[in-house]
């Protein structure tokens, strides 16, 4: 979809980001630690690529800061090949003084050679490089006493803007860590440094959090001190950390621990998994002595990201809550199971807080547990009874209901009993896994003779991406007769116990939605337009529209959602929200059309700015459903890659926005005249821009980006400040109704400081500009 158009006036002050300028967005793969302990002061290391340049290090919370100390990447072939005869002369130079037999060897000789050895180390053959993690940025992290613990999100900013983000934890115990991981080799030809694997085993003090990383082949191990009755717990963070890898089968790391004994023995413990690939260790010390614990990867991969923590020691650890829920506005009594527990049983308060999820501790000391989550709902609820597990004995209920129960043992299965009306519409929906239960559903409906009416196992729900297994069960069906309905609810594996709870909704289906904005962090110069996607997770039946909008309170990036009777949701594309730290970002064409589930829109930076060199934002969307405003945060997050093949909507903490430049600029490139084109089939429609700053250029190159199907440009003129667009829709493609928005890309095909001397032949066009979304609709051409 792309056009020439020669002359054209076009803004060159916001020329940053376009389809062509994101192979070099700067990424980063892992950061090692991946945390530290209050009031501790650490180097780490943030490896990625595109990094040079890096000055800022921005953490989400409070508490925790770092500078930046050094950048570094590998040497290239070429670098290597020019150093190697200096390398190899001072090191002859060195050896022959050394014999006495050769001249003077000064300090600066020894200065330089070993800076030269440094730089060698860091070379590796192209065919070992992963390119994801070729650069290495050292930081020096300082966490205030009083942080508070849990996860963080880092992030570096360097000249080509913001990173994606990554989890620090801000721990509680003692840390200990492990030297850097390297690539190891050994030169073929016996020339430059080898770099030899550190050693396998650490001694550390419990309780403690342990740090490391697992190269290929390896298995880490940690010997500790132990005392007789000690109820010891050990819990992986690996996952946690990286959630996916892009390159890797399965696509994570999965991590596997071994106990032993003084004598090397292998100490028996229970184990939990439970929905993460993350293991968990309990195990209650038989004898005074010493132990050691093993790492490693279960199919002994390993590389450079795979970063794991550990606690270790009598640390509180929550395994299971019971309910797993509860409803909005009220308080629960919440049963806690697990190890080290100070307490079995917890009020937790939802007053106040919208419908949506929540995470609870207990707290031990000066020790908080894990967090584990709780969903807080506005039906009405109610508790499951035994006995329940046939026909004869189901528990009835009246619809709608959320039933919140647990598989108590092995083989228990729970049924329950309601009216239906004939052409009802029901929907049975269990939340377990998505609330941290191991139980892995599956759902029945009958009717009074038994006959099954509908079935499900596993039902891929989007708004849980990191969930590896998509095990909750979901149903939606309509009723053929009035009369007496059955719920059968077990467990794929007929597992069973105090942990296995779930919640059971019967009810009508009740439309809604999620949203997600990706990328999580966007960078442009003052006044520049750049392009953003929000993908709607559309929930039972809800197809309508979703106006986006920016909030004026940017601290809230939750996932609550709220509800009105002010009718319809609003259908402009978006404004310029001029309240608190919203004001001076427009969005256009921040509209998900009826019946899409994701769309591409722009958000136009401001022209002159007083904050800092980032920002944080926060966007909401709206939408009518049964003549009720529904307003639901959008969460940012990022689209990661799992396997060489899957894609997962990774949520974030923050939508981050890095602004370049400073001062003032004269303005952005703005829409003029309707913000609906409409573009008859087989027809064109015309659009004009006014570039506030604008600079002649005889060769620019204009290009649709992901168009709506059969939509192109046709031609473009330019007339001092104002261009005019084209667009043309192709009637053996594009249909009448068809939505969607015209984001246009404005490209320097042959700019002369890049001459093909420079990109060794391969011409490369250069971004100058995007112009402010314009939503579309292709409409019937004549009567």
């Amino acid at each position: 979809m792309r056009t020439r158009i020669a002359p054209v006036i076009i803004l060159l002050s916001g020329c940053l980001f376009a389809a062509d300028a994101q192979q070099v967005t700067p990424r980063i793969a892992y950061v090692y630690p991946a945390g530290g302990c209050r009031g501790a002061t650490f180097r780490a290391v943030v490896a990625g690529q595109f990094l040079e340049g890096t000055a800022t290090v921005l953490f989400s919370g409070g508490g925790v800061r770092a500078e930046v100390i050094e950048h570094t990447r590998p040497l290239s072939v070429e670098q290597a090949i020019e150093l190697q005869p200096k390398f190899d002369e001072l090191r002859k130079r060195k050896a022959a003084a050394g014999s006495r037999a050769g001249g003077a060897w000064t300090a600066e000789d020894e200065k330089t050679l070993a800076e030269l050895a440094r730089k060698f180390e860091t070379f590796i053959p192209k065919a070992q490089i992963n390119q994801s993690i070729v650069e290495n940025v050292v930081i020096e992290v300082s966490i205030a006493a009083d942080a508070e613990p849990g996860a963080r999100e880092l992030r570096l900013r360097g000249p080509a803007g913001l990173t994606n983000p990554l989890v620090f934890r801000v721990g509680q115990l003692p840390e200990f860590s492990r030297a850097p991981a390297k690539t190891y080799r050994q030169p073929k030809d016996g020339k430059g440094p080898k770099i030899a694997p550190p050693p396998s085993e650490m001694r550390v003090t419990i309780p403690a959090t342990v740090n490391g990383q697992i190269m290929p082949g390896a298995a880490n191990q940690f010997r500790f001190a132990a005392r007789q009755g000690q109820r010891l717990v050990f819990a992986v963070s690996a996952r946690e950390l990286i959630p996916f890898l892009p390159d890797a089968v399965p696509g994570w790391f999965q991590a596997t621990l071994v106990l032993r004994d003084a004598q090397g023995k292998d100490l028996p413990f229970t184990g939990e998994n439970r929905i993460s690939p993350d293991p968990v260790a309990f195990f209650q010390v038989p004898k005074d002595g010493d132990y050691a614990l093993e790492i490693h990867d279960s199919l002994y991969r390993g590389r450079e990201d795979f970063v794991y923590r550990i606690t270790m020691g009598e640390t509180p650890f929550v395994t299971g809550i019971f309910p797993l829920g509860g409803l909005a506005g009220a308080q629960t009594a919440v049963e806690f199971t697990g190890w080290n527990l100070p307490q079995s049983r917890l009020t937790v308060d939802t007053r106040g807080r919208p419908p949506g999820t929540v995470s609870v501790a207990t707290r031990k000391g000066d020790l908080i547990s894990n967090r584990v989550p709780f969903a807080v709902d506005t039906l009405p609820e109610c508790l499951e009874r035994e006995p329940n597990g046939t026909i004869t004995n189901a528990q009835p209920v009246t619809l709608p209901v959320i039933i919140n129960g647990r598989f108590d043992r092995r083989g228990d299965a729970d049924v329950f009993r309601f009216e239906g009306r004939a052409g009802e519409e029901i929907v049975a929906e269990v939340v377990a896994r998505r609330l941290g239960s191991p139980a892995d559903s599956v759902l029945k409906l009958t009717d009074a003779n038994g006959s099954q009416i509908a079935f499900n196992d596993d039902f891929e729900n989007r708004s849980s991406d990191l969930n590896t297994h998509h095990a909750d069960s979901f149903l939606r069906t309509t009723l053929p007769a009035a009369g007496v309905y059955y719920v059968h609810l077990r467990d794929t594996q007929q597992n069973g116990g105090p942990d296995y709870g779930y919640r059971l909704r019967l009810s009508h289906p009740v439309p809604d939605f999620e949203l997600r904005v990706v990328p999580s962090a966007i960078t442009g110069r003052l006044g520049a337009t750049v392009p953003i996607t929000v993908y709607a997770l559309r929930k039972e039946g809800f197809t309508g529209e979703i106006a986006l909008s920016l909030k004026s309170d940017s601290a809230d990036t939750g996932m609550g959602r709220s509800f009105s009777s002010k009718g319809k949701a609003p259908k402009g594309q978006g404004g310029n929200v001029r309240l608190g730290p919203t004001s001076g970002f427009r969005l256009s064409g921040a509209r998900v059309p009826a019946g899409h589930d994701n769309v591409r829109f722009t958000i136009t930076l401001p022209t002159a700015t007083q904050r800092g060199p980032s920002a944080s934002l926060s966007f909401e969307g709206r939408a009518t459903i049964h003549g009720r405003e529904v307003v639901c945060a959008a969460v940012p997050a990022e689209d990661i890659m799992q396997a060489f093949k899957y894609h997962h909507l990774v949520p974030a903490q923050d939508f981050k926005v890095a602004v370049l430049g400073r001062g003032e600029v004269a303005g952005p490139i703005e829409l003029l005249g309707d913000k609906l084109v409409r573009i008859p089939v087989g027809g064109t429609a015309r659009v004009r821009f006014y570039n506030h700053a604008a600079a002649l250029s005889e060769k620019v190159q204009l290009e649709l980006v992901d168009p709506p199907q059969g939509v192109s440009i046709r031609s473009s003129a330019a007339a001092a400040t104002i261009t005019e667009i084209v667009f043309q829709s192709d009637p053996a493609v594009a249909k009448a109704g068809q939505e969607g928005n015209l984001i246009v890309a404005a490209f320097d095909p042959s700019p002369p400081e890049m001459s093909k001397e420079k990109t060794r032949g391969t011409p490369r066009r250069v971004p100058l500009a995007t112009f402010p979304a314009v939503a579309s609709q292709i409409v019937a051409n004549g009567p």
